[in-house]
């Protein structure tokens, strides 16, 4: 079965490793483009291209301020993948409650150590 096209939806988009960096940047507030090319140490062109990708998804929206484009994160636009995560939560939360027993368990046997000597 052939690979959905990146533009079709907010999981593809996400997908590349360089279009998350770019939201993570974007998480923070408004950015211009040259400060994304700054931060992520891409060419102009490809950080553009991502962007464009991420607006046709809608996850990314963009507005002139004189002669800059400052782009933004439309969150709203990733729910359906908050929403998909989020039914494996449990499984996250039953490891962490194991490692916090096997953890507890180690401080246990560290202390006995400490009163032994």
């Amino acid at each position: 079965m052939a690979r959905a096209a990146t533009t079709t939806d907010a999981f593809n988009a996400v997908a590349e490793p360089r279009r998350r960096e770019i939201l993570d940047a974007l998480s923070l507030g408004e950015r211009p483009v040259n400060e994304l090319v700054d931060l992520l140490g891409l060419a102009q062109p490809h950080v553009s291209r991502h962007l464009r990708v991420l607006r046709e998804v809608g996850v990314v929206d963009v507005r002139d301020e004189g002669r800059q484009r400052l782009y933004r994160l439309d969150a709203q636009a990733l729910k359906p993948i908050h929403t998909w995560v989020s039914t494996y939560e449990h499984l996250w939360a039953e490891r962490f409650d194991l490692l916090d027993d096997v953890l507890a368990g180690l401080q246990e046997d560290t202390s006995q150590e400490g009163a032994g000597q």
